[in-house]
């Protein structure tokens, strides 16, 4: 990016101010990057053996083409801001024994995990996003539009998570992955959630 960061702002604002941040959220921008991505030899040196092993599972071709996706569309200026305010975890140790999590600040944002040699995921966004009225009402979930978001409708169930707007999704299969990231209402969706979490500050992983 030609601009230099605005160190005095906080999180994401640093490199985009708020009419950039919407402007993007709405689909009205593309948005000037870096030339690079910032690299560490410590860190290439560290996860080398966690990256070789993932290289040799079934998935590991969807896997990195759904990866590819989501940092081009979900993620603002993905490698200006990669590693200091979202960052991607390679079979990171914890119990639901994910394949890669992509994590801002403290939250998880979206992560994928082995389904048989295919894939499933687990994308964390407002609730509100996907209520029929904007509301944080558990009632009022958009069922209809869920639905079309995907391959098939049992690609795709949800639960309620801590705060009062939290919702879970969870998608199952490669190509209804892949689907649910180009419908342009649930992009956008995912594109909020992530731009909150990555105005918080900067990332703890």
């Amino acid at each position: 990016m030609n601009r230099k960061p605005d160190q005095a702002a906080k999180g994401l604002r640093q490199f985009l101010d708020r009419d950039e941040q919407h402007a993007w959220l709405e689909g009205g921008a593309e948005l000037p990057d870096a030339g690079e991505r910032q690299d560490s030899i410590e860190q290439r040196i560290r996860y080398a053996p966690r990256f070789q092993k993932l290289l040799r599972r079934p998935q590991a071709h969807a896997l990195f083409a759904i990866l590819e996706l989501y940092g081009r569309t979900c993620i603002p200026v993905p490698r200006a801001t990669e590693r200091y305010y979202w960052s991607v975890s390679c079979l990171p140790s914890t119990s639901d024994k994910p394949l890669v999590r992509v994590n801002a600040s403290w939250m998880e944002l979206f992560t994928l995990y082995a389904d048989g040699d295919d894939l499933r995921a687990r994308a964390i966004v407002h609730l509100s996003d996907f209520t029929t009225d904007g509301s944080l009402a558990r009632d009022a979930i958009d069922e209809a539009f869920l639905e079309r978001s995907v391959r098939a409708p049992g690609d795709l169930d949800y639960s309620f998570s801590g705060g009062s707007d939290l919702f879970v999704i969870r998608i199952r299969g490669t190509a209804s992955i892949r689907d649910f990231l180009t419908v342009p209402r649930a992009l956008r969706a995912v594109r909020r959630f992530n731009l909150t979490h990555m105005n918080r500050g900067r990332n703890a992983y």
